[in-house]
């Protein structure tokens, strides 16, 4: 039979102004993250400081506030740039535009930063939705992509991927209905 061991407490976290920043550029060097996210990991450890009795939650949460400002002023931390580099990334990856918007509000962007976003986008992709939509059907063997002896039983399904995916159903009908992976180039010149 084993032993058990005395269960200990792990000690109190640090949270003056130096170990907050320290912790918050630890997490922003591993993930790029929003003002909300990198708020969250830091109060968690004010919370574990406030259970130790090492500082009131009050002034814990102004100094995670003053950590932020410090960053977001030498320019480590910005949404808006969050949200740009989010939305080409997940649009690169097939998602929709209402998809994209749903995560990045998610993250705590702002509804101002997001809509930047997305017109960004627009600005980069000649036709986001579509460059999106063929993203996935491409990644996920839809349509032209799958084998012409199963497309017809499987267009139902291949229909339902990309709605679910947050595309509208004529979209999707045209990539699904597309003849071929080369008529798939056309639909760029009809939209």
């Amino acid at each position: 039979m084993a032993l058990l061991r005395p269960m200990t407490r792990s000690p109190v976290p640090a949270v003056d102004l130096a170990s907050l920043e320290k912790a918050a550029l630890h997490y922003l060097e591993r993930y790029a993250a929003s003002r909300r996210q990198v708020a969250r990991v830091l109060m968690r450890r004010v919370q574990r400081a406030v259970q130790g009795g090492a500082v009131e939650r009050s002034e814990g949460e102004a100094r995670v506030e003053s950590v932020l400002d410090t960053l977001a002023g030498r320019g480590l931390l910005d949404d808006r740039l969050f949200a740009e580099g989010r939305a080409r990334s997940l649009s690169h990856r097939g998602r929709s535009a209402t998809a994209i918007r749903q995560t990045l509000r998610a993250r705590g962007v702002g509804d101002d930063d997001v809509a930047a976003a997305l017109e960004r986008l627009g600005e980069e992709v000649e036709n986001p939705e579509l460059s999106a939509a063929l993203a996935l059907a491409r990644r996920r063997r839809l349509g032209p992509y799958r084998a012409a002896a199963e497309r017809a039983t499987r267009r139902d399904k291949d229909l339902a991927v990309l709605a679910r995916a947050g595309f509208d159903r004529r979209l999707a009908q045209r990539i699904v209905d597309a003849p071929s992976i080369e008529a798939l180039a056309g639909l760029a010149d009809d939209s």
